[in-house]
This record gives C-alpha cells, sequence and structure tokens, in this order.
C-alpha cells in the first residue's frame, strides 16, 4: 500500500486499527520493557504482533486477527502501531543473552511470533518495503524457517 493510501486509510480507519491502539493503552511501555528484558510475562501478544484471521481460535484471537493483505499492510503503515511492531520485533532481536523465542515468549506465543514476522516480511517484500527486520527474526529465532501456514493464507486472503 502506498503511503498516501496507507495515510488515506489510517484517516478513515477501515479496518478498525483503532482496536489496536485502545488495546496497547497503558500496555505497549509493559510489553517492550518485558521484550528488552527478555521475558514475555503478561498477555499482549495478539495486539503487538498480529496474526492473520484462521489462525488463533480464542474470541481474543479472533477479534485481533488481521482480515488480510490489505489490513496488514495498513497495519504496517500506521504511523503509531508500525513504528511500535518494528521497536517491539527490535528488541526482541536485541537479546543480547542467546535465548530462543520459546525462552522469551513461552509456547504457543513463539508460534504466534513466528506467524506475524512471516506475515509482514512477505508483505514488505511484495510491497517493496524493507523486511529485513522481519527476515532477520526469521533467521534468527527459526533458523530461517519462515511459518507456511501464514504463506498459505496469504496466498487465500485479500
Amino acid at each position: 500500500m502506498p503511503a498516501g493510501a496507507a495515510a488515506k486509510a489510517e484517516q478513515k480507519d477501515i479496518f478498525h486499527l483503532s482496536r489496536f491502539i485502545d488495546a496497547q493503552k497503558g500496555v505497549y511501555p509493559t510489553a517492550l520493557a518485558e521484550l528488552q528484558a527478555g521475558r514475555k510475562r503478561t498477555h499482549w501478544m495478539w495486539f503487538i504482533f498480529p496474526q492473520l484471521a484462521g489462525l488463533g481460535r480464542s474470541s481474543t484471537a479472533q477479534h485481533f486477527a488481521l482480515s488480510g493483505q490489505a489490513e496488514a499492510l495498513a497495519f504496517l503503515g500506521h504511523s503509531c502501531l508500525g513504528q511500535r511492531l518494528v521497536a517491539a520485533t527490535q528488541a526482541v532481536m536485541d537479546q543480547e543473552e542467546d535465548l530462543s523465542a520459546r525462552e522469551i515468549f513461552s509456547t504457543p506465543d513463539d508460534l504466534k511470533f513466528l506467524s506475524s514476522m512471516t506475515l509482514f516480511a512477505t508483505l514488505s517484500e511484495t510491497a517493496g518495503l524493507d523486511a529485513s527486520l522481519f527476515r532477520s527474526a526469521i533467521r534468527k529465532f527459526y533458523d530461517g524457517k519462515p511459518d507456511l501456514v501464514t504463506i498459505e493464507l496469504l496466498k487465500q486472503l485479500p
């Protein structure tokens, strides 16, 4: 989604991205601090590292699921949400200890992180955006192997 289109979508909030902003209020600083400390301890995964619809089964997962490529690109291009996604991902990447994704997130959130990184790496590449941070996370924590279910869903969703 070109920058101008992302700005227009953000103004109109056609994807109801405000649900992410609302959920992150007061929680994002805690989430970032937990990531910087190397251990996720509270519940915020759904709205910090979102996934595509069709992956999560809980009502919370469904509420924060991204409907497809257009909504995911709008999230990534959002002036606040995109920056927070990058900062949170960078905090995970900056771990000095040799921690695994499972040690940082526990299960199943380690799989949600892979799904989110796969989603944003793939869409960034498709849109001609910088995917290096997301690809680096996949390399560092998952031996470079993306989430194949997310890739298949991307092919099916608009």
